[in-house]
């Protein structure tokens, strides 16, 4: 399938997953409260800790060895059944363990109940395999399956969700979404592949890679969930609360382009099959363009308007999260530019020990700072050792690509781009002071925006990948 279906499906994904969390968040976090958030999002970072343990890096090893099979029946049946192996004996390790530590450890006794629902996440999310698709780049099937279990997902919330004490219910929903969709996947997967049991010696060929990319999603998870279990253990559900609601406005918009960065990573990988350094280097080059286009007028916005934001999605009782969001937004541009460089070059190019040492020092940092930080700033301090944690990883990958392949990231670029949307951010904030509603002000800021980054991209800072669509836009409506 052609790059620019993929990136057409993989951006209707994301957009529609967007949406979707635009429509349930605001009502679950206005019907459950920040408390009830907070519950079910410390049990659910648990959980998807131990899963990054069961799975490891099958993720990103799978889609990159899957594509690097370009289309071989039988290549691609070894690769897949010596996986799944894998990570089925993984999968019954962990397990064991989650049990082990849900009736030992005091603090996740307190979540029990949560967290035996949680084995089944464990235990589907391995079946989902989704690395199969994104590997065979089938963005269409993705697409189709993950939007339809997101109707299912919305009709249940708002069919069972009624008031604070459904946060177990909340819960049970979340889960089954990866039931669903293990039973759906594990089904359409006949279509692709023919698993046979593979023998020992298949297997070991995927064991360290697999290992490393583990250890690198476990090592960044130091500062994701990790930063989600730790503040729960240092502080209460509400500041989890807080935390995880900023978190997840701006996970919800870098989704947005990291669906362009999942669908470059095959794309990239089969381009160094055939040794296409001009094909990755231009590849490079659009993904930049886009992320800039797209960054910095959402950092400026959402900076200004934060709690216009905040009430927008979450409600009354979320004031504390104003601030832990005004900090993270600039994320937005920091991980966008890690993960161009992690995930669509050093990963491909099968530099597994710098991916590693990445993650090691970003862990490294957010260890520390965990230490140092939260249990005095609570929720303040948990967004200051992300967004700490993030910058020393995108440093040390940049150290690392430009070693590889040399220089990727102008630095007179991004000043140039940081420069030219500097006047928009006096503009938005100018717009706000004005004796109007807060909501109005924002409404013009909109405007304002779209209108200043199709000046700015055309003629300040010249961004080829608008200009392109500008120039094909123009070209449709002549013809008609």
């Amino acid at each position: 399938m052609g790059l620019k279906k993929n990136v057409l499906y993989s951006s209707f994904l994301t957009t529609s997953n967007y949406l979707f969390q635009f429509i349930t968040y605001p009502y679950v976090a206005r019907t459950l409260g920040v408390t009830g958030i907070g519950v079910c999002n410390f049990a659910q970072s648990l959980i998807q800790y131990f899963m990054l343990f069961s799975t490891l890096g099958v993720m990103t090893l799978g889609t990159r060895e899957i594509a690097k099979c370009n289309g071989d029946k039988g290549r691609q049946n070894i690769v897949f059944s010596s996986l799944f192996e894998l990570t089925a004996i993984t999968t019954f390790i962990v397990v064991l363990i989650y049990l082990c530590l849900i009736e030992t450890v005091p603090k996740l006794s307190e979540y029990r109940s949560l967290l035996y629902i949680g084995v089944f996440q464990l235990i589907f999310n391995t079946l989902t395999i989704e690395w199969l698709f994104r590997g065979l780049e089938d963005f269409k099937y993705i697409t189709i399956r993950t939007f339809w279990t997101k109707v299912f997902y919305v009709v249940a919330i708002f069919i069972f969700i009624q008031d604070q004490q459904d946060y177990f219910l909340y819960f049970v929903i979340t889960v089954s979404v990866y039931i669903v969709n293990g039973v759906i996947n594990l089904s359409y997967s006949y279509k692709w592949i023919s698993f046979s049991w593979q023998p020992f010696r298949s297997i070991l060929h995927f064991i360290k890679p697999m290992l490393v990319l583990g250890i690198y999603a476990i090592l960044t998870n130091m500062y994701l969930s990790f930063n989600i279990m730790y503040l729960g253990f240092v502080s209460n559900d509400e500041q989890v609360g807080y935390y995880t609601t900023a978190t997840k406005i701006q996970n919800i918009i870098l989704a947005l382009y990291t669906s362009f960065t999942l669908v470059m990573m095959p794309r990239v990988s089969s381009m160094l099959a055939k040794k296409n350094m001009d094909g990755i280097k231009g590849a490079i080059a659009k993904s930049l363009n886009l992320l800039y286009a797209f960054a910095f007028p959402i950092i400026v916005l959402s900076i200004v308007f934060a709690s216009q934001i905040v009430y927008i999605i979450a409600g009354a009782g979320y004031e504390q999260t104003v601030p832990v969001l005004q900090i993270s937004m600039p994320l937005i541009l920091i991980v966008g530019i890690e993960q161009i460089l992690i995930i669509q070059l050093l990963m491909p190019l099968g530099e597994d020990k710098a991916v590693f040492i990445n993650a090691l020092v970003g862990a490294i940092v957010a260890i520390v700072l965990n230490i140092l930080l939260v249990k005095e700033l609570q929720s303040i301090g948990s967004i200051i050792v992300w967004f700490s944690a993030e910058v020393s990883v995108l440093i040390s990958a940049n150290i690392f690509v430009r070693k590889k392949i040399g220089n990727i990231i102008s630095v007179k670029k991004l000043v140039i781009y940081i420069i030219a949307y500097l006047p928009l951010l006096l503009l938005c904030y100018m717009i706000k002071t004005f004796p109007i509603s807060e909501y109005f002000s924002l409404i013009i800021s909109l405007v304002v925006t779209v209108l200043y980054c199709h000046f700015c991209l055309l003629y300040v800072v010249r961004n080829d990948i608008y200009k392109s669509l500008i120039i094909q836009l123009k070209s449709k409506l002549s013809i008609r």
